[in-house]
This record gives structure tokens, C-alpha cells and sequence, in this order.
């Protein structure tokens, strides 16, 4: 019995709705009846450890230079392929250079010298501690968006909280339901090639649990297909091609749809960045672009609704603040985090910056933390979701009474 139910969650992809969730929300939605325009939280996970550094220059840390003698990015001024002035001390990789207008509009926040306090330099440990939302306990069960969730709201429907993943990352983990899929048109497909045979194996099985699971979720998936119709066509301009840009196009296409979302994941990988990093150009360059395409983009494609909306993000850690012998990074420290939404308050560079002097890195090698990672979200959370209890959030952390002041 055990094993045919978790092979019934895994197969599906959607499983989490067999969970005793009845379709309602579905077929009111099939019915013309949208959701009520909520506040939306969209967390993107760089995973790999993005290099902070040369994301946003301290190009008037001349440290900065000396230990990146290679792969540092030039200090702004006329020309090309050199960093983007913010505000005199920190430049933009020109690669983010689409994300200048929105720091512009005070609609970007950056967050430097932030990250997770734990020194573990393991990436599996590092994205565990940010996702569980315990740094150094790995023994936490859930996630700390799924503790969100079981905050939040009390009118559960199955779109509360979507990743746009392969799998269930371990932030979405816990009681609270969530749904996993790589777009809204594979269950589409699914319901075609898939379900019958699993229809027909789970009517006859006997554990009532699972079999009304069962019937709750095809019926979920008959409703959907419906649904589908109705929603908005997926926008092309400006994202990036692959799995990065795709799934902010489908995060978009969930948010004009009115369909009760709060809390969207995505990730964006590749940041591991130990060989050739290279400095305005190269591997790093490659994914910032990408990242910074991709955000700007979905910011484009939302239009007015970016008023509800807010976008954060999120990376295990930063990299060594002095270049390796093979032209690129090690696995650091403290880190950048991007925070955008209509009602950001932008245009500024959060967080007291340690310097780079040898004599202040973190271990004699990292940029220290200054900012933990979760006083910038747990201000996202209270301030923007309306979240209340922090401490049910992250256990056995005390958010700062004195906030960033992010949101305007």
C-alpha cells in the first residue's frame, strides 16, 4: 500500500492534489469564476554558488582588483565591457545591463554581503540549510515556503503554490500541498497518454484514501484541460531559450490568470563557476545574461500586475573573493540577492559592505555576511504576504526589529 502511493505522487508529477484536495477550485475556475488578485512571492534559486562579486562590482574596493587580477570586471567609464555605475561605489556586470532600468525605476533592490550564515562549503548542505530555512540542521522536515503556506491561507486550491520544477524542491517540501510541473501543458498531455492507464489501476485498487486520491486527481487534471483553454498564451518576447526562461513564462501565464497564486519557484543553474569564469565575457557572463533576460522579461510580460508581484533571489553561496590559478572561483561566502516588484523600494544597494582588505575576509578567503538571507525574506514575507509569525517560519531565528526597508 505504501509503495503504491508513492508511486502514484511520483508518477503523476501532480500528485500532491491526491492528497484528499477536492477539484473545486477547478471547476470554478472551468466555470468563468477567477480568484481574487492576491500578493504573489516568485523565488529564483541560482544553484551552484553565483559569483556576488562580479555580479555587482565594488569597484571602489581596490582590493577588489588585486585579488582578481584576471577575471575582474573594469570600473565604469566611457566604453563598452566595463561595469554599469549604481551609485558610485557598485557597478552592474554588463550583462545585467537590462536590469538597470528597473533599479532605475526604484522597481530593483540588490542585497550585497548576504546570504546564509552557515560556512558549510557543500553545495547539497548550503541549498539545503536555504531551502529548509535552518541553517546547520538539516533535521528540519519541511521547507520554509511551505511553512508560508500553512500560514497563509485557509482556502487551499491547487495552484497555491506551483514549481516550476522536475521534482518538489526541498523550500516547497512539507504538509501544505504544492504542485510540481514543467508547464501547464503537460498535463494536458498527461491526461491523454497517462491517465487512463493509471485510472484504471487506481479504480480497482483497495485503500478508499488512495482511490479517492485517485479520482480526485483525474477529475483535477478532466477540469484543467479545460481551463487551459481560457488561459493567457504564453508571451515569447524577450525571455531567454530554455528551461530558465520557460518557466517564467508559465509563472507569468499563472499570475495574469487570476488563478490563487502566492508562491511560484524556479531555478536557474550552472553558477559553479571553477574553470575559466571569465570576466565581461565567458561562462559567467553567459548566465547573467540569461538571468538578466529572463527577469526582465517576465517584469515586461506582467506589465501592471508587477504591483502584486515579488520576486526574489536566492544562491547557496558566493565564491572566493581571490581568483583560483585556473581563472576562476571557489566556493565562498556571502553573496548578492535581487529583489523586484512594483512595489520595491529600489534603486539602492541594501546591506553594510565588510570590504575585501584580507585582514576583514571571511576565513581569510570570503566576503563576510552581513545580511542573512532570512531578515531580507522574512521582511518580504511580513511586509508583502502579510505573514505574521516569523518565528513559525524560521525556528529559532529572531528576524531584526530594524528592517531593510524594502518595500515601499
Amino acid at each position: 500500500m505504501d509503495f503504491s502511493r508513492r508511486l502514484f505522487l511520483k508518477t503523476t508529477g501532480f500528485g500532491l492534489l491526491a492528497l484528499g484536495l477536492p477539484p473545486s477550485f477547478l471547476v470554478r475556475a472551468a466555470e468563468g469564476e477567477t480568484a481574487k488578485r492576491g500578493k504573489i512571492l516568485v523565488v529564483v534559486f541560482q544553484r551552484g554558488g553565483m559569483d556576488g562579486l562580479n555580479a555587482v562590482i565594488p569597484f571602489k574596493d581596490r582590493a577588489y582588483y588585486s585579488l582578481r587580477p584576471t577575471i575582474a570586471v573594469t570600473e565604469p567609464s566611457s566604453g563598452e565591457e566595463r561595469a554599469i555605475d549604481l551609485d558610485g561605489f557598485y557597478g552592474l556586470h554588463p550583462a545585467l545591463a537590462p536590469l538597470k532600468p528597473l533599479f532605475d525605476k526604484s522597481h530593483l533592490a540588490i542585497i550585497h554581503a548576504a546570504g546564509s550564515p552557515d560556512n558549510t562549503r557543500s553545495h547539497f548542505d548550503a541549498q539545503d540549510y536555504m531551502e529548509l530555512g535552518t541553517p546547520g540542521i538539516k533535521s528540519t522536515p519541511d521547507g520554509w515556503l511551505n511553512r508560508v503556506l500553512l500560514q497563509t491561507s485557509n482556502d487551499r486550491n491547487p495552484f497555491q503554490a506551483v514549481a516550476l520544477t522536475q521534482r518538489l524542491p526541498r523550500i516547497l517540501a512539507g504538509k501544505a500541498p504544492a504542485v510540481t510541473m514543467t508547464s501547464i501543458e503537460e498535463f494536458r498531455l498527461r491526461d491523454s497518454f497517462l491517465a487512463p492507464t493509471l485510472q484504471r489501476f487506481y479504480a480497482n485498487v483497495n485503500d478508499p484514501i488512495l482511490r479517492q486520491g485517485g479520482d480526485n486527481l483525474f477529475e483535477a487534471m478532466r477540469v484543467l484541460s479545460t481551463v487551459e483553454a481560457t488561459l493567457p498564451p504564453v508571451a515569447a518576447d524577450g525571455y531567454p531559450i530554455g528551461r530558465f526562461g520557460d518557466s517564467l513564462k508559465q509563472i507569468s501565464r499563472l499570475v495574469k490568470a487570476n488563478v490563487g497564486l502566492e508562491i511560484a519557484f524556479t531555478e536557474i543553474e550552472g553558477w559553479d563557476t571553477h574553470v575559466n569564469e571569465g570576466g565581461t565575457k565567458g561562462q559567467m557572463a553567459n548566465r547573467l545574461k540569461d538571468l538578466a533576460e529572463g527577469l526582465t522579461a517576465f517584469y515586461r510580460d506582467l506589465g501592471d500586475r508587477m504591483e502584486d508581484v515579488v520576486l526574489l533571489t536566492l544562491s547557496e553561496f558566493g565564491r572566493t573573493a581571490r581568483e583560483n590559478g585556473n581563472r576562476g572561483t571557489d566556493h565562498g561566502h556571502a553573496n548578492v540577492m535581487f529583489v523586484m516588484g512594483g512595489r520595491i523600494k529600489g534603486g539602492k544597494v541594501y546591506g553594510r559592505w565588510p570590504g575585501l582588505d584580507p585582514a576583514v575576509l571571511y576565513e581569510g578567503r570570503d566576503l563576510a555576511l552581513t545580511t542573512d538571507f532570512r531578515a531580507a525574506c522574512g521582511e518580504v514575507l511580513s511586509r508583502h504576504l502579510g505573514q505574521k509569525d516569523l518565528t513559525r517560519v524560521f525556528p529559532g531565528y529572531q528576524v531584526p526589529s530594524r528592517a531593510l526597508g524594502l518595500i515601499v
